[in-house]
């Protein structure tokens, strides 16, 4: 019972880092395709806004 409780846990840390792995390459692909239309300065919507470090704000128009 043990070690089908160790094979288990091992298998299920291994689906979590692929799902992981998953998900970066998914943020990649996301990235890329806001630069490619052009939306790399757009946070995404479920970020918090990163702060710039030259301590500058730009005001949102489209309210």
């Amino acid at each position: 019972m043990q070690s089908r409780f160790q094979t288990m846990s091992e298998s299920i840390i291994t689906k979590i880092d692929e799902m992981g792995d998953r998900i970066n390459e998914l943020e990649q692909s996301i990235n890329d395709l806001k630069v490619e239309i052009g939306m790399e300065g757009f946070p995404s919507p479920l970020a918090p806004p990163k702060q710039k470090s030259d301590g500058s704000n730009q005001d949102d128009d489209s309210a």
